[in-house]
């Protein structure tokens, strides 16, 4: 009895098949900032011990936090917070059956980068006038 040879099956498209696109670059980003959380969490748990642990090691933590360093960790965290809910709100949007229209995944994936900025700076902008 003769073995056959499996059939051939198509390749996978790749990066060079496919254009880049606002939605594909809005996934990607929601990947990323899903797994920057976890960075943040980090150092939101070190801010917690140290509230904790006492004046000393909080001492240490607020003169991080209150650097320059710190505030740009703290305001990357921010955008990375408000850019992964948006796409999150994004994709109930789409679970829910609406914006699959090319134009409308387009706009909510654009609104998406333009909606977390805008936030950010607001959030930070209301930090900074009530401080």
């Amino acid at each position: 009895m003769a073995v056959k040879a499996p059939a051939p099956r198509p390749l996978s498209p790749h990066l060079q098949i496919y254009r880049w696109s606002w939605t594909m670059a809005m996934s990607v980003a929601h990947r990323i900032t899903g797994s920057a959380l976890y960075a943040g969490t980090v150092l939101l748990t070190v801010w917690l011990v140290a509230l904790a642990s006492g004046p000393e090691a909080y001492s240490w933590v607020a003169w991080f936090f209150g650097s320059p360093i710190g505030y740009l960790a703290l305001f990357a965290y921010t955008w990375i917070l408000m850019h992964h809910m948006l796409g999150g709100v994004r994709h109930l949007i789409w679970d829910f059956g609406h914006g699959m229209e090319p134009t409308e995944r387009v706009w909510l994936a654009r609104m998406t980068l333009i909606g977390s900025t805008l936030l950010t700076v607001l959030i930070w902008a209301v930090v900074l006038v009530l401080r």
